[in-house]
């Protein structure tokens, strides 16, 4: 199938392209960027005043599969991952059973292989995420694992995250690193100030964030890891990885739409939906996010996609389940609160939602040069609208983002050279 794209702005940050060019698409590829392209298609999408962009990759995904499928499938959030524009996502870990070996790993890649989105597997960093002893990472591995995560919990014993770091070293793996200290943060469900005071709820301080960012960092010097700091939260983080990268340390890190976007401010009293881990900061965390963003300390914007089902969220405060869905909802947050606020250009948020999360991984996505595998999303960034969590393609609903208006708005998303999604409402 040919696929002819007229007129659009082509973003590619993998070669600094950035301009209004017609994109050829042959057999699964890109076979031609130029402009006023003369060719023969099966179908031409005219994406004047649009942008055309790598297809956008997600290194923090939960898909719930196996074991919590009435949260989550692999095939709702794989429609879930298209409609936003996503064609490369990342699984994370705890399910049930945890992806501690080979046997898991392959059924995840089982039920996604007819799933047009491409679905990789991050392998656990310790059998059933117990803290106690590390999974076999040389059968994941062979596997097809894209890296080691306990994400939802923290490997308290620094003398096994360190073994676990010169394993995926051994095997040329990332580690993503969920960093809480569970004692700092206890029974905490929204952060620690003001506003857990007036609602007389437990807070969750920063420091039980710093102080494992700071361990993870330095332990990945000491042992030459590659280690990715997950959802990154607090500015005591972003300025610690600052340090590490300048003394060499391969470290690179992530912050979610929803805290580049909300403080604890915005939290709404009983609205569960605004529950997450970690949790919304202060302002001024929120500012430190925004220019570790600009700077190049945080490398990736990622999702933390997390559907729960209504029954895990509809109660109290201190019993509802953490997390929020993203997959749908992190492009137009991305553009109306980076791009229309003038903290990153086009060309920069691009970059950090599709070439630098292929980067951490080492794949070869995130790039629509000549020859690569024409995995691609087509925007239309001035396109406003009310996010509605009724029309998601998620399982789940829980967002604090339902009745927000928003401008930008994926259009299609293209797999291999085929549309896996088209909005039905052009």
């Amino acid at each position: 199938m040919k696929l002819l794209i007229k007129k659009g702005r082509v973003i590619n940050p993998a070669n600094d392209l950035d301009g209004i060019f017609d994109l050829l698409i042959s057999q699964g590829k890109v076979k031609e960027i130029g402009e006023n392209l003369d060719a023969k298609a099966d179908q031409v999408i005219d994406a004047k005043g649009k942008w055309v962009v790598p297809g956008f990759v997600d290194l923090h995904v939960h898909l719930r599969e196996p074991g919590f499928e009435y949260k989550e499938t692999i095939e709702s959030g794989c429609k879930a991952a298209a409609a936003g524009g996503y064609t490369t996502i990342c699984a994370m870990p705890n399910t049930r059973p945890v992806v501690d070996n080979e046997k898991v790993v392959e059924y995840i890649q089982q039920k996604a292989s007819t799933s047009k989105v491409n679905v990789l597997v991050i392998g656990a960093i310790t059998k059933g995420q117990e803290g106690k002893e590390l999974a076999d990472v040389e059968s994941m591995t062979r596997a097809g694992v894209c890296g080691l995560s306990e994400d939802g919990k923290t490997v308290k014993s620094s003398v096994l995250m360190k073994k676990a770091m010169l394993e995926s070293k051994k095997f040329d793996l990332t580690i993503m690193c969920h960093c809480e200290d569970e004692e700092l943060a206890g029974k905490g469900v929204i952060n620690h100030g003001d506003k857990a005071n007036a609602l007389e709820l437990k807070g969750i301080p920063n420091e039980s964030e710093d102080i494992i960012v700071a361990r993870d960092l330095m332990l990945a010097k000491h042992t030459g890891a590659k280690v990715h700091i997950c959802h990154v939260s607090t500015a005591g983080a972003v300025k610690q990885i600052d340090i590490a990268k300048e003394e060499g340390v391969e470290a690179t890190a992530e912050v979610t739409p929803h805290h580049f976007t909300l403080t604890e401010e915005d939290i709404k009293e009983h609205d569960t939906d605004y529950k997450m881990n970690p949790p919304l900061r202060k302002s001024e965390d929120r500012l430190a996010l925004i220019r570790g963003l600009k700077n190049g300390s945080i490398d990736v914007i990622a999702t933390d996609h997390a559907p729960h089902h209504m029954n895990d969220k509809n109660s109290t405060m201190n019993e509802a389940a953490f997390g929020i869905i993203g997959l749908e909802t992190a492009l137009p947050l991305s553009i109306t609160e980076l791009v229309e606020q003038g903290y990153l250009s086009p060309v920069e948020l691009i970059e950090k939602m599709s070439l630098n999360p292929s980067r951490v991984l080492g794949i070869q996505k995130g790039d629509i040069s000549e020859g690569q595998v024409a995995d691609i999303a087509i925007i239309d960034p001035k396109e406003s609208y009310i996010i509605d969590k009724n029309m998601m393609a998620s399982k789940s609903k829980n967002t604090p983002f339902h009745g927000r208006k928003v401008n930008g708005k994926v259009k299609y998303t293209i797999a291999e050279g085929h549309i896996i999604y088209s909005d039905n409402h052009e």
